[in-house]
């Protein structure tokens, strides 16, 4: 199949969406899904389908995140010639609410005839059509409308989240509808490897992973080798609690993801790759898998790939849930069936990765920018953020806040844009005390640095980092040595036990830790623990250890007096 096909397949999905003047979709990710999506979008369905005035008119999208998962399940009713209305905590009764309110439903055109229907479906229908009918009554809807102009929407920038909540992520017609491999086609017929990875330098991409590693650089030390073999990996482990950007990527838009990946082994002349995926995610391992067949179908992966010269094969492999596997030389033994463990670098995998062959590795965020690029432009990329953070940023925005979800920020935006604005502050009246970013190996940046702008050398310098987009918000009942110790426990249950500075020094800080906020530290405690966290920061084999005092050093540095506060009062007799 030719690029003249592929738009072939575009324009007719194009041509039939709008023949609807309704599309109503509802948000299938994850986060809606556990809020009781399933049931809230079946029931649309069959609420259109118990009405024969709506017939051939609407359509009910299965679509991904719409970002606010706080407020989920979502829905979203796009009408032709109108403004869309998001609804927020839709159940199935609020399901019916929606459908009564906006579409063309008679209740006196409610006996449609269903006589290819047996008894049970059609009494189902019945049902539905009754319950409609008093549906038309409801007088709470209003108070499930979510406006499009809040902060939480407007200040966002959508790069890797273009799609997300306007596609049917199931679908390769609608992604291709919506302008999907056309960057991939454009490379083939356009540009040499060489300049693909130039252009991804000069977009200023750097790795979302957390490293911040520039992309480009990273593909071009990969396109250098010469070997028989190269390989691509798409790095979606992502295991920061609360985190779950990449998750929501890989379910909502799979063939952005795929499409990257491609265009990634076009620039660094790999032949095969594999997308590293939690066993935790079974969706996003579902639907990858899918958008592999679907690729494959029509010759998007494979031999021969658009005609050209370009051949490339792709295939999930699935981890157990080590987050040590966020490590990329980790994440190759484990992609090789060997325990995931990290190994000491150089070499790094840019020159002996997988099987010991070149090997180039990017984050599932990272990868779902390249298409956009792409097609925009390096110039484009590199005019959003900062001089030295370019493009946007996807958050999971989670702790203690009015309204949490998922967002994609421009790189330089700040903290309080975020907490105040996009999470509408804190709930209760309590006052914000700290956010903390880049998960178990980030640190926590306190309200005096509420205006500093939110990139990766400023954040280094607060004592954090950007991680893969965790952001958790905490407020003022928050005791910091706990939050510490929640960090690293997770550090310690996570440390694979190769090194003896993270098998050993993790554990002890814990200790001290507990000891200290069970009230039976010492000031001698304390200092052990500024001088043992340093310690296990530049000893550490990988970059678990090597990270995993951060909440620690960083609490301590802004919030010493709370575990000053817990230290044992000297006995004066003893004294």
């Amino acid at each position: 199949m030719d690029n003249s096909k592929l738009e072939e397949l575009a324009q007719k999905e194009r041509d039939r969406q709008k023949q609807f003047t309704y599309r109503i979709f509802g948000c299938s990710s994850t986060a809606c899904v556990s809020a009781g999506a399933r049931s809230t979008i079946d029931t649309l369905r069959l609420a259109v389908r118990a009405c024969s005035c709506c017939e051939g008119k609407v359509e009910i999208v299965s679509a991904g995140c719409m970002g606010l998962c706080s407020r989920g399940p979502l829905v979203r009713v796009e009408t032709v010639g109108q403004d869309p209305v998001l609804y927020g905590d839709v159940t199935a009764e609020t399901a019916l609410e929606i459908i009564a309110r906006h579409l063309p439903v008679d209740a006196a055109d409610a006996e449609k005839n269903h006589e290819n229907m047996d008894e049970e479906e059609a009494a189902e229908l019945f049902e539905i059509r009754e319950k409609l009918i008093k549906a038309f009554d409801a007088d709470d809807l209003n108070t499930h409308i979510i406006p499009l102009d809040i902060p939480f929407f407007s200040k966002q920038e959508k790069v890797v989240l273009s799609n997300t909540g306007y596609t049917d992520p199931e679908k390769l017609e609608d992604y291709l509808a919506h302008g999907g491999y056309q960057a991939l086609a454009k490379v083939l017929q356009e540009k040499t490897p060489e300049q693909v990875c130039q252009e991804i330098m000069d977009s200023g991409l750097r790795g979302r992973g957390g490293a911040g590693f520039p992309t480009g650089l990273k593909w071009n030390l990969t396109r250098k080798q010469q070997a028989e073999h190269k390989y691509v990996i798409v790095n979606g482990d992502e295991g920061d609690p609360g985190a779950y950007m990449d998750r929501t990527v890989m379910e909502d838009d799979p063939h952005r993801v795929l499409e990257g990946m491609i265009i990634a082994a076009y620039a660094v002349g790999a032949d095969n790759g594999y997308l590293y995926i939690r066993g935790e995610y079974p969706m996003a391992v579902e639907r990858i898998n899918k958008a592999i067949r679907e690729a494959r179908r029509i010759k998007i992966l494979g031999n021969s790939i658009l005609g050209t010269d370009f051949s490339f094969n792709a295939e999930v492999r699935i981890g157990a849930g080590a987050f040590v596997c966020g490590e990329e030389t980790a994440l190759i033994h484990s992609v090789e069936g060997k325990r995931g463990t990290p190994r000491m670098r150089p070499p790094y995998p840019a020159e002996s990765g997988l099987y010991g062959y070149p090997t180039n590795i990017n984050n599932v965020e990272t990868m779902a920018n390249i298409p956009s690029i792409i097609i925009k432009g390096a110039e484009w990329f590199a005019a959003i953020g900062t001089e030295k953070s370019k493009g946007t940023k996807v958050f999971a925005l989670a702790g203690q806040l009015r309204q949490t979800g998922l967002i994609e920020v421009p790189m330089g935006i700040t903290l309080r844009e975020i907490v105040f604005e996009m999470g509408n502050g804190i709930p209760g009246g309590k006052a914000f005390k700290a956010a903390q970013t880049g998960g178990p190996s980030g640190g926590c940046i306190p309200e005096q640095f509420l205006d500093e702008p939110v990139d990766y050398e400023n954040l280094k310098r607060l004592g954090s980092i950007m991680g893969s987009g965790g952001l958790v918000v905490i407020d003022e009942t928050t005791r910091m040595p706990e939050f510490a110790r929640f960090f690293m426990d997770f550090c310690v249950d996570e440390s694979c036990g190769k090194c003896v500075p993270c098998r050993i020094g993790t554990v002890q800080i814990r200790n001290l830790l507990d000891k200290i906020i069970h009230g039976e530290g010492t000031q001698e405690d304390l200092e052990k623990l500024d001088t043992l966290c340093p310690i296990v920061q530049k000893s550490s084999l990988c970059g678990l250890g090597q990270s995993a005092p951060n909440p620690v050093i960083s609490t301590l540095k802004y919030f010493r007096h709370e575990y000053e506060e817990l230290l044992k009062v000297p006995d004066p007799v003893e004294a």
